[in-house]
């Protein structure tokens, strides 16, 4: 599991892991086309704007970053050959790989990653300008080589430099355009082992092998297609007659997974999502009239079943939520002693009425429209149940239906919202996937899966601060749990329960699990193996 370490033994950490003893065993073969199911459809195909699951399930095939993780949580190359952290923790200096060229052929250099940190992480992404805000200076003495220089110790740094959260730009291509509305963002050119070849809206997105990837022989695939099926009986039947071959993060209901469970055929498999605690929540808009109020949200807490909603909707794969830190961030989670809300309706009627807000004439208290994510029939049930769950203490909730176009800008740029439900990985340490939620200066109008409920505590964000220089392991752990109290607390977020994804795939497909964040995958490896 991941231990937190401090940056004076990073050069330790950072050492080269091989391939697996797994891997090692294989013995791949080239060919074949893998159809693969992505869902929702991606409005963009570029993780540097939008980290929705889809989005980075599709590009991170296309262009590589600067390392990826191995299966045993260790950092390896990718586009970096090697790279070198200062015993004082100030410097990085990655050197790159030789002769690799982006898929028009131009060579990939230093310049494109100094371009690709300082003119779309820092400016674009929310996680960027969190995690790097520590980077003074970025310098580039050869086409080889990349030295960044901090302005005090940033333990988690050295945790962003694979794909999914630095996202690599051809410079050629971006520099002294507008980078939120490049057309490239939609076909991206990349290094990575599949090329983009088509985008047929509604339908699929294709990529073809990439002849000149940098890593010989790879990848084994000829083709991958994203088919996209909006329906979840379809994509139950597409698994059964050979049309796709894989589906990651819940493809199909539990029910039809239980089913495909007994064919022979396929695999139903929790493996890969081992940098991917999930967990799952409601976010109130704390500029409502009605849950501005902590008893409010505490009401709310206390009216929904979330062991029943997680056996009856989520066919029990996960845990009920005890902390915003998940159970798999073991150094950090604090559920023990924290304040909690058991399934207590006369509870949360005798807050609802604390609060001020009592029943009315013919029962309600107050409206509210819960604007579930649009990721499926599991999110929609589970919009479902919440309404059920809260209209039997008297607050009656109306289901919002959007796309998910409609609802990243509704929710994220306009803020039009009183409540969503949604979630979020923690990643390998809070600084990467939990701070976003609650530290009130992370928020970035138009950016997806920031800060958006407008809640705002000085002691949380002073202990999350705190934690981003903190050096010293202990002092880390107690900055997370006072995060962990305030928020158990104030609910500004309303833990419902932990995610166990799974994902579904023909038997003969291998090289899925050899990741422990298999959306972020580039499937180099991934081959098919004989009947």
């Amino acid at each position: 599991m991941i231990r937190m370490m401090s940056v004076l033994t990073l050069a330790a950490v950072l050492a080269t892991s091989g391939p697996t003893s797994a891997e090692e065993k294989e013995t791949p073969i080239r060919g074949g086309t893998l159809n693969s199911i992505v869902h929702p459809e991606p409005p963009i195909l570029s993780p540097l704007l939008n980290t929705a699951t889809p989005i980075v399930l599709v590009a991170t095939k296309i262009n590589d970053g600067l390392v990826d993780y191995a299966l045993d949580g260790s950092i390896k190359p990718q586009l970096a050959e090697s790279w070198d952290f200062s015993k004082d923790g100030l410097t990085l200096t990655f050197k790159l790989r030789k002769g690799v060229t982006w898929h028009d052929g131009h060579p990939f250099t230093s310049a494109d990653v100094k371009f690709s940190i300082e003119e779309g992480l820092l400016k674009y992404s929310s996680a960027g300008k969190r995690i790097f805000q520590t980077l003074s200076k970025v310098e580039t003495p050869d086409e080889q080589t990349v030295i960044l220089t901090l302005s005090k110790p940033t333990p988690v740094i050295y945790r962003n430099f694979n794909a999914q959260a630095l996202w690599l730009l051809p410079k050629h291509l971006y520099e002294g355009t507008d980078i939120r509305s490049n057309p490239w963002n939609a076909k991206p050119i990349g290094t990575g082992p599949f090329v983009f070849k088509e985008y047929v809206r509604g339908s699929h997105i294709a990529l073809d092998r990439n002849p000149n990837y940098w890593d010989a022989g790879k990848p084994y695939l000829d083709r991958v297609v994203f088919k996209i099926i909006p329906d979840a009986a379809g994509r139950a039947a597409a698994f059964e007659t050979g049309a796709v071959q894989f589906g990651q993060q819940h493809p199909i209901t539990f029910a039809d997974a239980e089913r495909l469970k007994k064919d022979g055929r396929f695999v139903v498999d929790t493996r890969g999502y081992e940098f991917s605690p999930t967990w799952f929540w409601l976010e109130p808009n704390h500029k409502n009239q009605y849950l501005q109020h902590t008893k409010v949200r505490q009401a709310i807490a206390h009216a929904i079943d979330r062991g029943l909603l997680l056996k009856t909707v989520w066919g029990g794969y996960g845990k009920v939520a005890d902390s915003p830190i998940p159970s798999a961030l073991k150094p950090f989670h604090l559920g023990e002693g924290l304040q909690q809300y058991p399934f207590d309706p006369k509870r949360a009627e005798q807050l609802l009425d604390e609060a001020g807000f009592p029943r009315k004439e013919g029962g309600w208290r107050f409206k509210l429209t819960h604007d579930f994510i649009p990721y499926g029939d599991d999110y929609r049930r589970t919009g479902e149940f919440v309404r059920q769950s809260l209209r039997r203490v008297g607050i009656d909730v109306t289901l919002g239906s959007q796309d998910l176009t409609t609802w990243l800008k509704s929710v994220f740029t306009d803020y039009n919202f009183d409540l969503i439900s949604s979630w979020g990985n923690a990643g390998a340490d809070p600084q990467m996937g939990i701070e976003t939620r609650f530290w009130s200066k992370a928020r970035m109008p138009g950016t997806s899966w920031v800060v958006v409920s407008g809640y705002q505590n000085d002691e949380l964000d002073a202990a999350v601060e705190d934690a981003q220089t903190q050096i010293e392991p202990q002092k880390r752990v107690e900055d997370y749990n006072t995060l962990q109290r305030i928020v158990q607390r104030d609910l500004p977020l309303i833990p419902l329960f932990e995610i166990d994804w799974f994902s579904v795939y023909d038997k003969r497909l291998h090289g899925l699990t050899n990741t422990p964040n298999q959306r972020a995958d580039n499937f180099a490896n991934v081959y098919f193996a004989p009947e």
